[in-house]
């Protein structure tokens, strides 16, 4: 993908501080080419405020009369809407289009258009795109911000291009061993131990409490330094505490 050949385009944006939302939204994401065709007021104090560190954006957007002049040079243009049309026409969801628009931008450059705030494209501007973009939402609201449709689409861009840089799996860097399953085991031994000791456990009638206990601390998958402070508590928790004796326990009337 050739990120420099991705254009964003928005046609008679009503708000300056979307417009500014817009270019922060795309400077997130690796984007820097915005194009504007007739945007009602621009340039103004709001976009700058609302673009905050990507003002850069802003002063390298282009601005101009008609969508003709903003796509004129794109080999491959994508309408973002909502729209149902009368004549069927290829639809893609944000996902799949941006891996169209990626593979295009290693041939030519492409533009990808957004409506106005209110009612977005016209039916004469979606047919002069190769392409109509739909972003997934819920039924029971679909209507999006003009920048947070940008920024749906610009990050499926973003994510193509990191792609390759992504961890395949969870990734950190512990500062501690995993625990042995020789150190688990004797972690399991002092906490039935302890459980006893405070009531909680009954030695007689254990049920499924260790079974249950066993297979918490194996999904949590421990280090070494966590089960120490496990281990630490316990020893604690011990010194405070007289055994419960069960076998009195049991014998003493029920209230």
């Amino acid at each position: 993908m050739d990120v420099n050949r991705i254009r964003i385009v928005l046609v008679e944006p009503q708000h300056p501080g979307n417009i500014g939302a817009v270019a922060r939204a795309m400077k997130n994401m690796g984007l820097g080419r915005l194009v504007m065709v007739a945007p009602e007021q621009y340039p103004d104090p709001q976009a700058i405020w609302r673009a905050m560190s990507a003002k850069d954006v802003l002063e390298a957007a282009q601005v101009v009369d008609t969508l003709d002049e903003a796509i004129a040079d794109c080999g491959f243009v994508v309408a973002a809407t909502s729209r149902d049309q009368r004549i069927p026409w290829p639809v893609l969801d944000a996902r799949r289009s941006a891996a169209e628009i990626a593979a295009a931008s290693t041939q030519t450059d492409v533009a990808i258009v957004f409506g106005r705030e209110d009612n977005g494209l016209n039916n004469e501007e979606l047919m002069r795109c190769n392409l109509h973009l739909a972003i997934s939402t819920s039924d029971a609201y679909s209507s999006l911000n003009l920048a947070m449709a940008v920024q749906v689409v610009s990050y499926e861009l973003h994510m193509l291009a990191v792609a390759d840089e992504l961890p395949a799996a969870p990734d950190a860097q512990w500062d501690a061993a995993p625990a042995t399953q020789e150190n688990m085991e004797r972690f399991f031994v002092h906490l039935e131990q302890t459980l006893g000791e405070v009531g909680f456990l009954n030695p007689a009638a254990p049920r499924q409490l260790m079974p249950r206990l066993r297979r918490l601390y194996s999904r949590l998958r421990l280090d070494e330094m966590e089960l120490n402070i496990l281990r630490g508590i316990l020893t604690e928790t011990q010194k405070r505490i007289d055994p419960v004796d069960w076998d009195a326990r049991a014998r003493e009337p029920s209230r």
